[in-house]
């Protein structure tokens, strides 16, 4: 078998290794993209569609439901952890195993081994989902063929740690510009410090109190925090720029457009030059009382949790197709050096989504 061929017919355990072993960071995807629309055009029950490189398959079988399967194949850049190892505990290492290439290993078993489904599905393999959300191909795909994604309930493979996590929390990054005067360092009163200016800003973020917002009995955590300062000339110079870029986190109950009237209000009084919005996705609610939800709460049991980080569950709220997280990746390992997954938890994702598909 050629090296980019993927193996469909091994469990979705050995399949992650593989995926993990075709390099995808954000931006170069074509690799993988090829790799998964080959094998998935191998699949006579299947319609193949793509579009860029984020690859979709259906079936058309005229079932009373849709539900879609969805998971990105990008990953964040490789940290020396690439190729994947798998060590005697049955723990699988390697960039991607977590993030979320295990989730997209149990979506293409459960599109060779279930031909027959209860509900019709659609698998969407998407690109560009760790970098700026203007990139994101799910967001590509919703804008130019949204009758792609058109169903009753989507779940998306995100790490979950093989429970249901209800919803999103927003994410809205800000870059709050400061200004001064340039100077000599020796004579410091002949300018004005933009990096001093930004301290009210700071002081704001170190006494701010975040919320936490009960919805649906699901508790979401919100956060206002600095993630990075820039500013500087050099060692005997005094700045006449800063920006401080901030980072909000917010419960699904606010819209967009709340929470940034949420962030200008709070540095209001703060000698801000330039108010600029870097980054927005919105948030979803759990939506978990949708009888889509509850009868896949009933197959792959457990108690929902919140989802913390956003994720796509919130593309899929904006269409009207109500979604939650599962997948077999543990959050918290995300992103890391020594990113993994336990291989046990992903048979059982592959088991307990087939089961429910095949009821």
């Amino acid at each position: 078998m050629a090296k980019d061929m993927l193996d469909l017919g091994q469990d979705a355990a050995r399949l992650t290794a593989q995926l993990v072993d075709i390099p995808s960071v954000s931006g170069d995807e074509k690799t993988l993209a090829d790799a998964v629309e080959l094998a998935l055009r191998e699949l006579d029950h299947l319609e193949v569609l793509r579009f860029g490189n984020n690859v979709l398959a259906r079936t058309n079988l005229g079932r009373a439901e849709r539900v879609v399967l969805a998971g990105h194949i990008d990953t964040v850049p490789i940290a020396d952890n690439v190729p994947s190892r798998l060590d005697e505990d049955g723990v699988l290492w390697g960039c991607g195993t977590s993030d979320m290439k295990s989730g997209v290993a149990v979506q293409l078993r459960v599109a060779a081994t279930v031909p027959e489904p209860n509900r019709d599905l659609t698998f969407v393999f998407y690109d560009n989902e760790e970098v700026a959300a203007h990139l994101n191909g799910l967001g590509h795909v919703a804008q130019a063929h949204p009758d792609w994604l058109a169903a009753d309930f989507a779940v998306l493979l995100e790490p979950s740690s093989g429970q249901v996590e209800g919803g999103c929390q927003g994410t809205l990054r800000v870059r709050l510009h400061t200004a001064g005067q340039r100077a000599h360092s020796a004579r410091s009163w002949m300018g004005e410090n933009a990096i001093h200016a930004a301290a009210p800003v700071l002081d704001r973020l170190a006494a701010y109190q975040p919320r936490r917002v009960d919805i649906d009995g699901l508790e979401y955590r919100e956060g206002l925090n600095a993630v990075r300062v820039e500013g500087g000339v050099a060692g005997n110079v005094i700045p006449d720029a800063c920006v401080v870029t901030v980072n909000y986190r917010y419960a699904p109950d606010l819209s967009e457009e709340q929470a940034l009237a949420h962030v200008r209000d709070v540095f209001a009084d703060c000698p801000i030059t330039e108010f600029e919005v870097d980054d927005h996705s919105g948030a979803a609610l759990p939506g978990l009382s949708h009888p889509a939800a509850v009868a896949f709460m009933a197959a792959v049991g457990g108690t929902a949790q919140p989802k913390f980080g956003w994720t796509d569950v919130a593309r899929f709220s904006a269409l009207g197709v109500p979604a939650v997280n599962y997948g077999p990746g543990e959050p918290s390992l995300a992103h890391r050096v020594d990113e993994r997954v336990d291989t046990a938890v992903i048979l059982r994702c592959e088991e307990r989504l087939r089961g429910w598909l095949t009821a």
